[in-house]
């Protein structure tokens, strides 16, 4: 039985997904490219949140090695939470409406008790894997080395621990995956609808399964651009995450009646 069916019978009602094509994510970039240059001053403003978050998480854990894989990792599964804001921006864009950055942080209050609850919800997955890599990075010994690209060089790169390679990022892959498919339209459901966080949970899965190809694809393209923003010492992120939160909310808006 398929997840519409099995929603069906516990009695909820879901929004109509619409199939989409290869290209659509190509088209979100070129939208959120569009609304970042309609709202320059707060998306930049989100930029630099997002920039100055990230290098302060990995400076004060560059002495635990596990915790800066972790800390990357992590970045990855809060971001849709993060950039609400951004949402907000692209949807009164949309209604023709200019706002400055502190009206866009206004929209945490709305539908607030969702999104508390689906922010619990990264926020205990976030800890879940930062047990389990702990766990894993000790087994090898180690795992407090102050150098820490030596100690990571060292695990990635040397061959002497390539199945432990292999299976953490097996592991992270799999929960990384289910996180994008559980917030590739959730955030901006419940800023937009006011929905439950289940029912917007449920429906950015049944998005996912309904798309899974091109939605790999606009995962691959996330996880790209935002190395390549760690890549510039975050630096990069201060253009990369608004455009990227910005076309989320476009893809959001072509997967979702």
């Amino acid at each position: 039985m398929r997840l519409a069916d099995h929603i069906a019978d516990a009695g909820m009602e879901l929004p109509v997904v619409r199939q989409i094509s290869w290209n659509s994510p190509f088209y979100w970039l070129r939208a959120g490219w569009r609304d970042f240059k309609a709202n320059p001053l707060p998306s930049l403003a989100y930029g630099i949140l997002f920039g100055l978050g990230g290098d302060l998480i990995i400076l004060a854990l560059l002495g635990h090695p596990y915790l800066v894989t972790v800390a990357v990792s992590g970045f990855f599964l809060i971001a849709p939470l993060l950039a609400a804001g951004l949402y907000e921006l692209s949807r009164r864009s949309a209604r023709g409406e200019k706002i400055l950055f502190i009206d866009s942080i206004r929209c945490f209050r709305r539908n607030s008790q969702s999104l508390a609850m689906f922010g619990l919800l990264i926020a205990l997955l976030v800890l879940v894997w930062e047990r389990l890599s702990a766990i894993a990075f000790s087994l090898l010994g180690s795992a407090g080395d102050a150098n820490t690209l030596l100690f990571l060089g060292h695990v990635f790169f040397s061959g002497e621990h390539t199945r432990f390679v292999f299976a953490w990022l097996g592991l992270g892959g799999i929960l990384a995956l289910f996180v994008f498919a559980l917030s590739v339209v959730s955030v901006p459901m419940m800023l937009d609808r006011d929905s439950d966080f289940v029912t917007a949970m449920l429906s950015s899965l049944y998005a996912f399964m309904h798309n899974p190809g091109p939605l790999l694809l606009w995962g691959c393209i996330i996880v790209l651009l935002t190395l390549l923003g760690f890549a510039t010492l975050l630096f990069g992120l201060l253009l990369i995450m608004p455009i990227l939160g910005h076309a989320s909310w476009h893809a959001y808006r072509e997967l979702v009646e």
